[in-house]
């Protein structure tokens, strides 16, 4: 990147997520075919990415959330990075909201964000048709909407998509967590009388949707396992926002 004398327009952070979880890294892919098309120029770390520290902080180790955060924060800096793309929420509210206070100031958006700049730009266009007649549900990441008011650009690129868009009871600032979050994806659930991502599940299944889709990995696990607990693989297919756009778009 820096070796060729370029500056790219944005730094596609691809997260853990996406670099090693196998149904993840379909977004990835997805999202990265999208800024192609739309002649985009990004670029990513690769193995110089480490792990944004969201998970140790959540789950309290303040310690080795700053170790990370520093040694990404060195890195972008080292980069001269102004402006940040992610698809995984958890990175975005990280590097948006907690790493300004130790050195990293960046612009970051959210993939749904940038998507729509793109398009208001006139240097993306979806593709109507190939969703014409679904019925999408949005399930709302905590960390992009509770977390940093980002309601309306996911359901924006539904709309354009020819879909409809049909909200569950819990949705936007009434959202409700797939479980995941807090650092709750990598430990065994709590004593309980139910599992939270099945309980989201079940408000999803109530609207009656072809498509539940997302914008954040942890989410897609959690709406997925809930969706093959219930099973109705056969019937409701779980999409992250970049994964629609690329289908509708033949990438």
């Amino acid at each position: 990147m820096m070796a060729s004398g370029q500056t790219p327009e944005v730094l596609f952070w691809v997260g853990c997520a996406g670099s090693f979880d196998d149904r993840a890294k379909k977004i990835t892919i997805a999202f990265a075919k999208i800024l192609q098309q739309a002649q985009v120029s990004f670029a990513v770390l690769g193995s110089e990415e480490s792990c944004t520290g969201d998970p140790a902080k959540r789950s309290g180790n303040e310690f080795l959330f700053q170790m990370q955060a520093m040694q990404n924060i060195t890195v972008l800096n080292g980069y001269e990075i102004k402006k940040i793309v992610t698809a995984c929420p958890h990175c975005f509210n990280t590097l948006k909201n907690e790493y300004p206070a130790l050195g990293g100031n960046y612009l970051v958006l959210h993939h749904t964000e940038f998507l729509q700049q793109l398009i208001n730009e006139g240097r993306l266009t979806i593709k109507g048709g190939t969703f014409n007649g679904k019925r999408i549900t949005f399930h709302d990441p905590c960390y992009l909407g509770r977390g940093n008011g980002i309601y309306e650009a996911p359901r924006e690129l539904i709309h354009k998509l020819d879909s409809e868009l049909v909200e569950m009871t819990n949705c936007k600032s009434r959202g409700f967590c797939c479980g995941a979050g807090g650092a709750q994806m990598f430990k065994e659930a709590e004593k309980g009388n139910k599992e939270v991502n099945i309980e989201r599940t079940e408000q999803a299944i109530e609207v009656n949707p072809d498509i539940i889709s997302t914008g954040c990995p942890f989410c897609m696990t959690m709406m997925t396992d809930g969706i093959k607990m219930k099973n109705k693989e056969t019937q409701i297919k779980v999409y992250d926002i970049a994964e629609l756009i690329a289908q509708a778009n033949d990438l």
